[in-house]
């Protein structure tokens, strides 16, 4: 570090590399839970592969029932109350303050982490450069988490790490290779456009690449000129143009600039392509916003006491220290991308929804203090194709900060977690909304002791352990009347802390949105004249009360989460809540309602 320039020193418990959605939750899953944490982020906003400078749609498991919830979902339900047309400056915004406001959290934004140092085994400090202010921050703490995507701190520390595709005699994966190599998936640059009312010119800049047909997208051509044919039929629901994709071959991370510059030029390539070349129908569409940053799929994966594989994931990933889930399908981008077209851009195989995710494979095998969330967990890269997509990576850092925080309270490493607090590891991430799939949720005895204003049959329903549907969508959960109020007694006063409620998010998104890819996740990239505001699920209360033996002491007037903590802190013999009003269901629809610490 130059010593003409100003250097600043932050002591935390601590501190996570990468603002992406895995590093944001695993900074806020700690900070949640007392832990003081500094979240190091190397752009000028959080959400990685989310945030407006990428666009990437979040996507995770594919099964209807198999909706990511935890503080994934908070996400989108803040969204979906606070920008109801979906502007993607305002989404960066939601997501920020959602991080921000915990006293907890430091957030550095656009400071690179570029230097670590060790003692005795263990992550002392990182430095980052901060770039608008021309400093150098080091930080020092207890735990360290890379949530950059890259991996940074393996090569800074000698973690071990994996790049690449395993041979098929490692781990006798059927997406591996005979031989394993150094390939990874490649890169890809989005485009944004709006439908109007009237014809849009659109004159390409000179870099651009040109596709005068739809057969340029085929044929043994030039890597600047030619791509794999794939559908550009664009709109509020139609496609991403994924398929632009470079960088496979090369090296994902010391390469990615060289290939960002040749993706820009296909991206307006393809754009000049969709208006200018054929008859595509989209002369009233016009450009809004092109991406100049590359979203990357792969690059460094960690090695952890557990390297999850495809095995893994087909067969439902039943781990006894399942912490989180994926269900993506096996995505498999092939390395050569546009460069080629005689090659299948991916290779997807369906898996078994959801599957559970260990928590050893969140923790680095032979770096002691160092943890780990997002694409670059310990897993080949058979298994990487599907657990790299977003809302699985932000199930895994918000499961990861958990266990950052409980190493902190017990002053043990991560693995000392899974040693001997991994049920209470598991406690927290399922009462913080994370579904476990092989592990039914465990209710406080206090909660169990409870008498309850409702059928022996919905009491054993709502206590099953299993807080969403699994094939209908009315089982696993009880019904009750807007004006009906759910009561708990005891037989004597006792001492409550937090009444936690769970409602129907509604897992069909029917009533959050008329656009089938806003269903997906209330996200949007392109903008038709069909695109309509999403709403708040119907299925989710809006107002409600809660009475402490016929006292007021809580109440709402503009809920829309499905998971709400209720602060209680006091001692009563009888808990009313009375359900005042959804946000347009005919009834209310309950997961869950317990008391919890």
């Amino acid at each position: 570090m130059n010593s003409n320039l100003m250097h600043k020193e932050l002591r935390t418990e601590l501190c996570v590399v990468g603002g992406g959605l895995s590093g944001a939750f695993a900074a806020l899953a700690a900070a949640r839970r007392g832990s003081k944490v500094v979240l190091m982020q190397d752009r000028p906003m959080l959400g990685g592969n989310a945030s407006s400078e990428i666009r990437m749609w979040v996507r995770g498991a594919k099964g209807v029932f198999d909706r990511e919830t935890g503080m994934i979902s908070e996400l989108e339900e803040r969204n979906i109350h606070g920008n109801p047309t979906l502007v993607h400056s305002m989404f960066d915004a939601i997501l920020y303050h959602m991080v921000t406001e915990n006293p907890n959290i430091e957030v550095i934004l656009n400071c690179s982490c570029a230097d670590a140092t060790m003692k005795d085994g263990k992550i002392e400090s990182i430095t980052g450069w901060q770039c608008t202010t021309y400093t150098w921050i080091t930080v020092y703490a207890d735990l360290f988490a890379d949530c950059s995507g890259d991996s940074i701190l393996a090569p800074l520390t000698g973690a071990e790490y994996r790049v690449g595709r395993e041979a098929k005699s490692e781990f006798g994966e059927t997406l591996a290779h005979e031989e394993a190599d150094k390939f990874t998936m490649g890169m890809s640059i989005l485009l944004a456009a709006r439908e109007t009312d009237h014809p849009v010119k659109f004159t390409p800049p000179a870099f651009a690449s040109y596709y005068p047909t739809d057969a340029s997208f085929c044929g043994d051509k030039p890597l600047s000129q030619y791509a794999l044919n794939r559908d550009h039929i664009i709109g509020t629901s139609g496609g991403n143009l994924w398929w632009v994709e470079l960088g496979g071959r090369m090296d994902s991370i010391h390469d990615a600039d060289t290939v960002r510059k040749q993706l820009i030029a296909n991206i307006y390539g393809v754009w000049d392509h969709i208006k200018n070349h054929g008859d595509h129908g989209f002369e009233n569409w016009d450009l809004e916003w092109v991406g100049f940053l590359p979203g990357k799929r792969e690059s460094r994966r960690y090695v952890g006491d557990v390297i999850m594989t495809e095995h893994d994931v087909v067969s439902g990933g039943k781990f006894e220290d399942e912490v989180c889930f994926g269900g993506w399908p096996m995505d498999d981008h092939n390395p050569w991308g546009m460069e080629k077209a005689d090659v299948e851009a991916s290779v997807m195989i369906p898996v078994p929804t959801p599957y559970g995710i260990p928590y050893r494979s969140l923790y680095s095998k032979n770096v002691e203090n160092l943890m780990f969330a997002g694409r670059n967990i310990s897993v080949t890269h058979a298994a990487l194709s599907s657990t790299r997509v977003m809302a699985t990576c932000a199930l895994i850092g918000q499961a990861m900060g958990t266990g950052a925080s409980l190493a902190l309270k017990y002053g043990c490493s991560p693995r000392g977690v899974y040693e001997n607090h991994l049920q209470e590891l598991k406690k927290y991430v399922q009462e913080d909304g994370i579904f476990l799939p092989n592990t039914p949720r465990k209710y406080s005895e206090q909660t169990l002791r409870a008498k309850l204003n409702i059928s022996d049959a919905e009491r054993a329903t709502l206590y099953n352990g299993i807080e969403r549907p699994r094939v209908a969508g009315d089982e696993n959960g009880i019904h009750q009347k807007v004006g009906d109020s759910l009561v708990f007694t005891f037989d004597q006063p006792e001492k409550l802390e937090t009444l936690r409620i769970l409602f129907d998010m509604d897992f069909t998104r029917e009533s959050v949105s008329v656009n089938k890819k806003m269903r997906v996740f209330a996200m949007k990239l392109h903008t038709g004249k069909d695109f309509r505001p999403v709403k708040v699920a119907a299925t989710i209360v809006k107002r409600m009360a809660v009475y402490a033996d016929g006292k007021k002491v809580w109440e709402c007037d503009d809920n829309y989460r499905s998971l709400v903590k209720i602060p209680l802190h006091l001692t009563a013999k009888e808990i009313r809540v009375e359900w005042l009003e959804t946000n347009g269901a005919d009834d209310v629809h309950l997961f869950a309602a317990d008391f919890i610490d």
